[in-house]
């Protein structure tokens, strides 16, 4: 049997049938007549009938034939035969001289080597042992951050992580947030349900009138760069935060961007300050290695923990398993310090 064929007549049957052409309750010719018609087997009538039986579109009848069914069709129906594609253009420039690419690829045949079937084994939920160890590994190393990689939450990107922060502290919160501040970051909130209030941004950080006055029970911050005011919060500033964070209140520490600090000891986090409570530290590689690269990690609170796992704990990790391992190779590696030392000498020029 011509596969071609019968796919051909079977589109054309229904093209006529949505054009009326072959009504509402009509009978089609018999299979051998209609083989004779279009120059086929009887067979590759057959398969083409039986299709349109099994969509819906002809009824069967024992010894009397194939009859079109009743439909009810929509004002305008596209054809998909007479349908044109607008296809879309290639995405702009691709970048060059910023990311190590040749270092990246050849961190991906390694694992792919190294790997294997491993590679198709589904991720934990909160993203593979290796690349938690890892972030949790250079943290300690590079930021003085004691982050056990239990606490580490893997995601695709801050978005999905702000998403996840709702998710476990509650829709029902007041969130407050810096005025300005990142749009996504009022856009992901306000989707999510929940009510936002905008605190005013003064030259150290949020304003301390601003902090007293408001209700809200979570505080998302960026104490590093704020975007767009590019406000970097003082010590006394974060101390401040750290002291409304008490009860039922948190932090949520947007760090993107903090690799790029100036040279000398990098600024110490909420999270450290804090000696991980009150704070859920979140950053990305959007930043530090491309934005092509959809992989964040949140880290929790230890008293936060128990309520991940029960109100979170069975969703799927949202990053490719290959993404991680490959990741994780290149943070082991010391490939990302060195990535970020050339950014840093490249940005102080």
């Amino acid at each position: 049997m011509n596969e071609k064929k019968y796919l051909k007549l079977y589109q054309t049957i229904k093209e006529k049938i949505l054009n009326g052409e072959y009504p509402a309750g009509s009978k089609l010719p018999s299979k051998r007549v209609m083989a004779d018609r279009v120059g086929c087997s009887v067979m590759t009538v057959e398969t083409a009938y039986n299709i349109l039986a099994d969509e819906g579109y002809l009824a069967p009848r024992e010894r009397s034939g194939y009859y079109v069914c009743r439909l009810e069709l929509p004002a305008k129906v596209q054809r998909a035969g007479s349908a044109r594609l607008s296809y879309l253009p290639e995405s702009g420039k691709v970048p060059h001289g910023e990311f190590a690419a040749s270092v990246w690829f050849k961190t991906v045949r390694k694992v792919m080597s190294e790997q294997g079937s491993r590679l198709f084994i589904k991720s934990p939920g909160k993203g593979l042992p290796a690349l938690r160890n890892a972030i949790a590994a250079y943290l300690l190393r590079y930021r003085g951050m004691v982050a056990q990689p239990e606490q580490i939450i893997i995601g695709s990107g801050a978005e999905q992580l702000y998403e996840t922060v709702i998710q476990l502290l509650g829709r029902e919160r007041l969130y407050g947030i810096e005025n300005p501040s990142y749009a996504q970051i009022e856009a992901v909130y306000r989707a999510e349900g929940t009510k936002v209030e905008k605190l005013k941004m003064g030259n150290e950080g949020i304003e301390t009138a601003a902090l007293e006055r408001t209700s809200a029970t979570v505080l998302h911050v960026t104490p590093f760069g704020s975007y767009p005011t590019g406000v970097t919060a003082t010590a006394a500033k974060r101390w401040e935060y750290l002291s409304w964070a008490k009860g039922n209140r948190y932090l949520v520490e947007d760090d993107f961007g903090s690799e790029f600090f100036a040279p000398g000891q990098p600024m110490e986090t909420l999270y450290a300050m804090s000696g991980g409570e009150k704070v859920l530290y979140l950053n990305t590689f959007s930043k530090s290695l491309s934005p092509a690269m959809r992989m964040g990690y949140l880290i929790l609170p230890k008293e936060l923990m128990k309520e991940y796992d029960q109100k979170l704990g069975q969703f799927s990790c949202s990053v490719p398993v290959l993404d991680q391992y490959v990741l994780a190779e290149f943070i082991k590696s010391g490939n990302f310090e060195r990535h970020l030392n050339r950014l840093r000498r490249k940005l102080k020029k």
